[in-house]
């Protein structure tokens, strides 16, 4: 019996040290940073609406059913293509919008480039020899190659949105980091400066070389290790430039901030909605394709991006799943949606724009 409580103890003692000297899993930040936030209270962030994930004997079953199917059809067959991204130099002077897989998105507006949540590694796990590989295989341009980027925005610390190796690639390239509260804990300690840093609560606004951010309500969680659930905000994002309004849904369940939103900012050219990782059984924390669509006519958007797909495999549906029920539903309300291929720019306010269906080719 006592060499079986050694080594159990020698287990925990192993994943202790791991979690607090593997810089990957960040750091939480300090109560003088968070506990003022309207949005903190009782040691942790809230949503403003009951937000949950079945948790029962039932619901643990069925997911664990679904993870052996081996029919599901939750990959492409083989690594899908990509469109050469032409750099940040390229010629377009209007507001455009490039893809690069999931969440990451650059923006260049007002002669200005920002980077969405850029996940640029192979895995969305803490160790890149787990998890599910990216799709493509390769990104349409090489990390080492880009020049300086003036702002990244970031969404919330989960490692699909948050990735370590990306920020080390990308930290002498970025003049700023956008952030919601708490997370710039993680880029510190990953050697940020402070400087560098900074960090918005719900509906606080930073002006950035004329262009307006505003950190929006979002309907998730978050946390990179076993002790730090929810310790760190998520959000939404507004980006309103002299001659465009985008909205950036970062992870998000439907709920009623949307319509808030879009009374506070809308109508917008452009929205990046999550659509994709979704399951009726987590749906409080993403939306299904067709909440994507609502969601996106509640903010009061024109053009609509599907994001948060066409990457990784976070869950259990086909992996053209998302794209085919987003369109189906944007079909019916009469909204555009964009998809482009990753790495394509699309230039806002030149059509036509690409609604070609790539991904059944």
């Amino acid at each position: 019996m006592i060499p079986v409580l050694l080594f159990l103890c020698v287990i925990v003692l192993a994943v202790y040290l791991l979690l607090k000297v593997h810089p990957v899993f960040g750091q939480k930040p300090s109560q003088s940073k968070v506990q003022a936030s309207p949005q903190y209270s009782n040691g942790s962030f809230k949503n403003t609406v009951p937000t949950s994930m079945s948790t029962d004997w039932k619901t643990s079953f069925t997911m664990i059913r679904d993870m052996f199917n081996k029919n599901a059809n939750r990959k492409p067959k083989s690594a899908f293509p990509v469109t050469e991204f032409p750099t940040l130099s390229h010629p377009h002077h209007k507001t455009n919008i490039t893809w690069f897989g999931h969440s990451a998105s650059m923006i260049e507006i007002d002669g200005k480039h920002l980077f969405l949540d850029p996940m640029f590694g192979e895995a969305p796990s803490p160790f890149p020899w787990m998890g599910g590989k990216r799709y493509s295989r390769t990104l349409p341009f090489t990390i080492e190659k880009l020049p300086i980027i003036d702002a990244v925005i970031f969404s919330h610390d989960h490692y699909d949105h948050l990735d370590y190796g990306t920020i080390q690639k990308l930290s002498d390239r970025v003049r700023q980091f956008f952030v919601p509260i708490g997370v710039g804990s993680h880029l510190e300690r990953w050697g940020i400066s402070t400087d560098k840093i900074i960090e918005l609560d719900w509906w606080e606004e930073v002006e950035f070389h004329g262009i307006t951010l505003a950190a929006a309500p979002a309907r998730h969680f978050s946390g990179r290790s076993l002790h730090d659930r929810n310790s760190t905000l998520w959000c939404s994002w507004v980006i309103k430039g002299q001659d465009s309004n985008i909205f950036f849904s970062g992870d998000s369940g439907y709920g009623p901030h949307f319509k808030e939103i879009g009374e506070r900012y809308g109508p917008f050219d452009l929205t990046l909605m999550e659509c994709g990782q979704y399951d009726p059984r987590w749906a409080p924390i993403h939306m299904l394709p067709e909440e994507t669509v609502q969601a996106h006519l509640d903010v009061k958007g024109t053009l609509l991006l599907p994001i948060h797909w066409g990457a990784f495999t976070l869950s259990f549906h086909e992996w053209t799943d998302p794209v085919r029920r987003v369109t189906k539903a944007g079909e019916k309300e009469g909204i555009s949606i964009l998809t482009p291929m990753i790495g394509e720019t699309v230039v806002l306010n030149e059509p036509p724009y690409p609604e070609r269906r790539w991904w059944e080719e």
